[in-house]
């Protein structure tokens, strides 16, 4: 059904035999939070783990997505790069997504701190308002509080009640580590990139669409969204969406340099 290259497969093969060791070896601390990626300063944070979070996934539809892009997109790129080059490039996109969603993640940290001092200086609704949305935990009744203080200023009950929450809020998320990141997202976005760049016009049949669509447009609008999502991040939501972009931008850039001649890598 699927025409895989030798390097392709070797990938999919590394990682459903990593996903494997994550679900049934028993260590202490576990294969997920040694390989997964932490935030800068985490006790948990390790220096391998730029290498190592792209081979390890949360579920068995998470890998399945991800490998199935690998194998849709994958095989082409390795005909015309040759398996060292696509490694190469896989790896590169893999690593550098996962850097620059680091330095996403120490921005938002530092707005959040921002946000919060500034919240308990002037505990006001819009300052409130600001400290919830930038946590990313604001529902609609948080809203409906902050607007609620706008029309009640003097009420020291509701006022009381508000700075509880942000406080609570602001100590949980302090007290308890973030998660890691795992997955081969951002090494595939590169991919799916470099395949729409190279072959623009290849049209694609896909599940949740009725019509084939060709690769510029599909990877164009999923970028989009993945703008979209990290900009307007819905609560509960634990989707890397700057991880993904991080990855697509990565291989924007390999690809220039490997146009330009100004560079290899490999």
């Amino acid at each position: 059904m699927f025409n895989l290259t030798p390097t392709v497969r070797n990938l999919l093969i590394a990682n459903v035999l990593f996903f494997l060791a994550q679900e049934n070896i028993r260590l202490i601390p576990s294969l997920t939070q040694l390989g997964s990626l932490y935030p800068l300063g985490s006790p948990f944070f390790h220096f391998w783990q730029f290498g190592t979070y792209m081979f390890l996934h949360g579920n068995w539809g998470h890998i399945f997505s991800n490998m199935f892009g690998l194998i849709i997109f994958g095989p082409l790129l390795e005909q015309r790069w040759g398996g060292q080059r696509f490694l190469t490039f896989w790896l590169i996109c893999g690593v550098g997504a996962g850097v620059l969603y680091e330095g996403v993640r120490a921005y938002d940290t530092h707005r959040l701190e921002a946000a919060y001092a500034e919240y308990q200086a002037n505990p006001g609704p819009y300052e409130y308002d600001q400290f919830m949305q930038r946590s990313g935990f604001r529902q609609a009744v948080d809203q409906q509080a902050a607007e609620a203080l706008a029309r009640n200023p003097h009420d020291a009950t509701l006022r009381q009640n508000l700075q509880d929450r942000a406080a609570q809020l602001y100590d949980q998320l302090h007290t308890q580590p973030l998660g890691g990141m795992l997955g081969a997202s951002g090494a595939l976005f590169g991919v799916m990139f470099a395949f729409a760049y190279l072959f623009p016009n290849t049209e694609l049949y896909l599940l949740f669409i009725p019509f084939p669509i060709k690769a510029k447009y599909l990877v164009f609008f999923y970028a989009l969204y993945e703008l979209y999502g990290g900009i307007q991040k819905a609560p509960g939501d634990n989707v890397a969406h700057f991880a993904h972009l991080g990855g697509l931008l990565i291989g924007f850039i390999i690809l220039k340099f490997w146009e330009s001649g100004r560079a290899r890598f490999y």
